[in-house]
């Protein structure tokens, strides 16, 4: 049975109450950027924050490899979203965005679709050969994504970007409440960030050259590329050092400094935490391989 909810607000603040449910939880605070209107969710709960130490025994090293990015992006929370910008929906410890045609949201959200509790949660949209579509109260399908664009997907998610619409509170409030009740979405959400980050990286070594390339350095590389805050010429430039891939780690860091410097004082105090406890500074990315290997 599918799950509904009813909505309250107080202030720029929303929150919704499942069906017969007792407790109410908060969706997200209504915000202005530039000419948009959405919402914006950046709490953190204890049990719900991204911890690789539960995740190494099924991922290893990538457990570990994703998580300076999960605390730029999200401070680690499993329901992190925002609904006003040109992506029109994002959520995540990783921030999957919508707008992305065969994107991490589009792969994240077919694997969610995939599970269990799907129909209570979105009741209305199917897999049909690998591709979301909304079914129609006459049992005709209407095809969201392809390869070519996710506007039906975004749209279905959230209508516009003009206001805090029914059904974008509906839609939040969907995600947040399977985020914080059910383990295995949890999962879904790290595998996939994990297997993008593993797909990424195959591409970043033979386009930047990082055969041999220190773990730290890859991750700093896979951060800026997750979050596209410097174009190619500028990595390329960053990592022209005639092989000193220490010099090449410190101008990598300092890309974006300038825009995003809360972004960079967290992605190096989590490396340098992560290097302090012996997890990052002992691996190096082979391409032959396709993983990191010991230094």
């Amino acid at each position: 049975m599918a799950i509904t909810f009813s909505f309250s607000s107080k202030n720029s603040d929303h929150f919704a109450i499942p069906q017969n449910g007792v407790e109410k939880f908060f969706i997200g605070r209504r915000t202005s950027y530039q000419d948009n209107t959405g919402l914006f969710n950046v709490k953190t709960t204890p049990g719900l924050i991204y911890d690789p130490a539960a995740f190494e025994s099924a991922s290893g090293f990538w457990a570990w490899f994703i998580f300076p990015t999960s605390r730029c992006e999200s401070r680690g929370s499993y329901y992190c979203l925002n609904t006003y910008d040109r992506a029109k929906f994002t959520f995540g410890f990783l921030q999957y965005a919508a707008h992305v045609p065969n994107g991490d949201f589009v792969k994240y959200f077919k694997k969610l679709l995939s599970l269990a509790l799907a129909p209570e949660y979105f009741p209305k949209l199917v897999l049909n050969n690998n591709r979301i579509f909304y079914r129609r109260d006459n049992g005709t399908l209407m095809q969201l994504e392809d390869d070519h664009s996710t506007q039906a997907l975004m749209d279905y998610l959230n209508p516009s970007l003009n206001e805090v619409e029914q059904q974008e509170l509906i839609s939040c409030a969907r995600m947040v409440h399977w985020a914080m009740n059910d383990p295995e979405h949890l999962k879904v959400q790290v595998e996939t960030g994990i297997g993008l980050f593993r797909e990424n990286i195959k591409t970043y070594a033979k386009q930047y050259n990082l055969d041999n390339a220190p773990d730290k350095v890859c991750l700093v590389i896979c951060d800026i590329r997750h979050q596209g805050r410097a174009k190619n010429y500028e990595i390329f430039a960053a990592m022209n050092t005639g092989g000193d891939w220490e010099k090449a780690f410190n101008n990598l860091l300092d890309l974006g400094s300038v825009h995003y410097p809360d972004r960079i004082k967290t992605l190096k105090n989590s490396v340098s935490d992560l290097i302090r406890q012996g997890i990052l500074g002992k691996k190096k990315y082979s391409i032959s391989v396709e993983d990191f290997i010991d230094s």
